[in-house]
C-alpha cells in the first residue's frame, strides 16, 4: 500500500523539488547581478527530472561538480569544495550570456527575471497538481 502511495506521488514531488531548486539558482543569479565576474547558472529542468524520475541520480558522497580549490603554496593543503547538493543533486549549467558585459558578469535580469516567473508560476501549478492528487486519495478512502 505503502508502495502505491510513494509510486503516486513520486513524479509530483521529484518536480516540485526541482522547481524549488531552480528558484534558489535563479534567485542566486539575480541577487548577484552586480557582482563582477560571476557566471549566472541554470538547471536543465526536463533532464534533471528524468534523472530523478529513473533514479539515475548521483549519490551525495560523490564528489564530481565540487569546486578545486587554488594552491598558491606547495604547502598548502588541496582540497575540494562541496557540489552543489540541492534537490536530487541536479547538476548546475553556466548561460551563455548574449550580450558580453565589461566587469564579466554573464547574468541579464531580463532573462533571469522572466526565468524567475516562469518557474513560479509552475512551481505552483506543480503543487496545485500535488494537492489535487492528494484530496483524490483523500476522497478515495473516505468511507460511503
Amino acid at each position: 500500500m505503502i508502495d502505491q502511495l510513494e509510486s503516486a506521488f513520486n513524479y509530483h514531488q521529484k518536480a516540485v523539488g526541482l522547481r524549488q531548486a531552480r528558484h534558489e539558482v535563479l534567485a542566486a543569479n539575480i541577487a548577484n547581478a552586480d557582482t563582477p565576474n560571476y557566471k549566472a547558472r541554470d538547471i536543465d529542468f526536463a533532464s534533471e527530472l528524468k534523472k530523478a524520475v529513473d533514479g539515475t541520480q548521483r549519490t551525495s558522497g560523490d564528489s564530481e561538480g565540487g569546486l578545486t580549490l587554488t594552491r598558491t603554496a606547495g604547502s598548502h593543503i588541496a582540497g575540494q569544495g562541496p557540489a552543489w547538493r540541492g534537490a536530487g543533486n541536479a547538476d548546475l549549467l553556466y548561460r551563455i550570456p548574449d550580450q558580453p558585459s565589461l566587469d564579466g558578469n554573464t547574468v541579464d535580469m531580463d532573462r533571469e527575471r522572466t526565468q524567475f516567473a516562469d518557474n513560479a508560476v509552475r512551481y505552483q501549478a506543480g503543487l496545485t497538481m500535488l494537492n489535487s492528487r492528494i484530496q483524490g486519495l483523500k476522497t478515495a478512502m473516505q468511507p460511503e
